[in-house]
């Protein structure tokens, strides 16, 4: 008889926890434990032989330890002899490495998709990757889970009206704000960056008609929002009414949730909760976090029980 386990990593308690509720089944404490020296232990508290396991974990900050917790509990689950095992990664980390852009750099997106096969992951579920080429990465299967049913359904009921207009904040995003001004029935625009460093942008030239238009600017992360604070001053610059920023990934690093609060062009951002909102977000009223954790409960459900899963691509 097919059994499903729930693993939960130390990276997103919360979300873990909405998943079990929502499949109602437990989940198992891998009882993850640092040793004075930094290395990480796990002891799996249940016995998982011969069932379907999927292990809750984003590799978010701090990235390296989240990644090796991940590494370490397949690694366990596989000396345990489970059937399955599906690393369930709402935020894939290093994902913006996932290609040379320039001489002697690493494709680091390929390095964590070689450990996680090598560890002994059966499948991966994540959502809304960095770079769609990452899934070719993998020699093992791997489900690219879309957050925008869950945005979009909040953006219809709360910030769209016939007035609205989505907008890329580069080139690399029109297709997934095309995405979005289908389903809702809206123009798009586009913001010409120049990237001069790493976390570096400056926003150059809008294409599209922005003017007394209220923008959602479409993104997959927030890291630092320097580019996003750009973008939004050019789209205010250019006669922009209201300037709302929508994004998967709440990364809030560095001075990011100080320039969210400090800007009067940004009038608000909607996230999910890929990431857990770091301390100094987490009162700030322009912020607003959707939950993921119906569409990835559905995505293991479907998972465990052979189902399509494809419902859930769009």
């Amino acid at each position: 008889m097919k059994r499903i386990v729930l693993v939960s990593g130390s990276s997103n308690p919360k979300l873990a926890s909405q998943i079990s509720e929502h499949l109602d089944v437990p989940l198992v404490d891998p009882q993850l434990v640092r040793f004075a020296n930094g290395e990480i232990y796990c002891e799996i508290e249940k016995n998982v032989r011969g069932a379907d396991v999927f292990i809750i974990q984003s590799t978010c900050t701090p990235v390296n330890d989240n990644l090796m917790e991940l590494l370490i509990m397949i690694d366990a689950l596989k000396r345990a002899s489970a059937s399955s095992i599906t690393a369930v990664v709402p935020h894939y980390g290093y994902s913006r490495q996932d290609r040379k852009a320039s001489p002697r750099t690493p494709i680091s997106a390929k390095l964590v998709a070689d450990l996680v096969t090598v560890a002994g992951a059966s499948r991966v579920i994540t959502m809304d990757l960095h770079a769609g080429q990452i899934q070719g990465f993998f020699n093992i299967p791997f489900d690219n889970i879309y957050a925008s049913p869950v945005l979009i359904d909040y953006i219809r009921e709360n910030v769209f009206d016939t007035n609205t207009i989505f907008v890329s904040p580069d080139a690399g995003g029109v297709d997934r704000v095309r995405h979005y001004a289908k389903k809702l029935k809206a123009d798009i625009a586009m913001i010409d960056k120049r990237r001069t460093g790493k976390n570096v942008a400056k926003a150059m030239n809008i294409v599209g008609d922005v003017r007394g238009k209220n923008c959602i600017i479409i993104d997959d992360m927030i890291d630092t929002a320097g580019t996003l604070i750009e973008a939004c001053k050019a789209l205010k610059d250019h006669g922009a009414q209201k300037v709302v920023a929508c994004a998967t990934h709440p990364i809030f690093s560095g001075p990011a949730i100080e320039r969210i609060v400090n800007s009067d062009a940004l009038d608000k951002v909607i996230v999910t909760d890929t990431i857990p909102l770091c301390e100094s977000a987490k009162d700030v009223d322009k912020i607003k976090v959707l939950s993921t954790a119906e569409i990835l409960s559905k995505a293991i459900h479907r998972t465990f029980n052979n189902d399509s899963v494809s419902s859930l691509f769009v």
